[in-house]
Formats: structure tokens, sequence, C-alpha cells
């Protein structure tokens, strides 16, 4: 249930109420996830993953999942890296556009298919297509962040543990 913030007149800002303070009430396993988080952007790195493929990854699986903390969380995390505002706002859209090289676009459709699987279980035209442009490290890193994302996303839709827009990175 959405709450309106009435405190001036020309104040209407949505208060989005916290459901449950996960990280309090699952103390071990929100731990966990965040040792599997950085497990997975450490093995990004070991398999030289751009860093703004990996933000990419993060916001769009977000954007599917309706992640509204991790998709504030992640654009600013992926404009920290270089990410471009063009390429953000087109992320939506990303098969539409040009501004996505063969390799992000691999990328995306892979994050799309594993985020989706209940729909399609996962294409093989999907991880065929991750598997031509990434080596066999480089798709274990890229499942690792997708199931990763995929995690913290179902906390934050479930619970809303945490309010939208105080991420500072």
């Amino acid at each position: 249930m959405t709450t309106i913030d009435t405190s001036t007149q020309n104040s209407r800002t949505p208060q989005i109420p916290v459901r449950l303070d996960f990280d309090a009430h699952a103390p071990d396993v929100a731990s966990a996830l965040g040792r599997l988080d950085q497990a997975a952007t450490k093995e990004l790195d070991r398999a030289g993953i751009d860093p703004r493929l990996r933000e990419l990854v993060r916001v769009r699986a977000s954007q599917l999942n309706g992640c509204a903390y991790c998709m504030d969380m992640h654009t600013k995390d992926a404009r920290a890296v270089g990410e471009t505002e063009q390429r953000l706002y087109a992320l939506p859209a990303w098969r539409e556009t040009p501004f996505f090289t063969e390799r992000e676009r691999a990328a995306l459709a892979f994050t799309e298919a594993v985020t989706l699987m209940a729909r399609d279980h996962v294409p093989a035209a999907d991880y065929d297509a991750a598997a031509a442009w990434f080596s066999p490290h480089e798709v274990a890193a890229l499942l690792a962040l997708i199931v990763a994302i995929n995690a913290w996303n179902a906390v934050g839709v479930a619970a809303r543990p945490w309010v939208p827009g105080s991420y500072q990175p």
C-alpha cells in the first residue's frame, strides 16, 4: 500500500513503505547474498568483463523484475563506471536500438532468458548466442551475476526492505 506525504501543500511525493527489514530478520541470509554478489563480481573481474556490462545486466534484470531499489542503485553504479544516459534510457528497448554491441546484446538476451526462465526455460538460441560471444568462464561469470541480482530482486520486490532512492554510491 502506498501512502502519500502531505506535509506540504505543494508536495505529493509517494512514500513507499518498507514491508520487512530483511537484513535484521534474516541477517545470515542477507550476508550470504552479499557474499554471493561479491563472488559474482570478482568472477566477472577475473573473466575481464567490462564493469559497464555488469551494471547493464543488473539494471536489465531489475527492470524485468520491477525492483525499484535495484534499478536506482545500479543505474547510479552504471553511471559511476562510465555508462551513458542514452544507453541506460534505451535499455528496455535494447533490441530496437543501435547503441549496444553484438556481445552486449548476447549478454542482455541471456539475462532476459535466465530472469524469465519460467516462461521459456532459457532457449538454446539465447544460451548459444552468449556462448558464441563469451568463453565458458565468462558465461559462468555472467550466470553467477544474473543469479545474484535475481536473488536481490526477489528480496527487494517481496519485502521492500530498502527505500528506493536512498542508495548513495
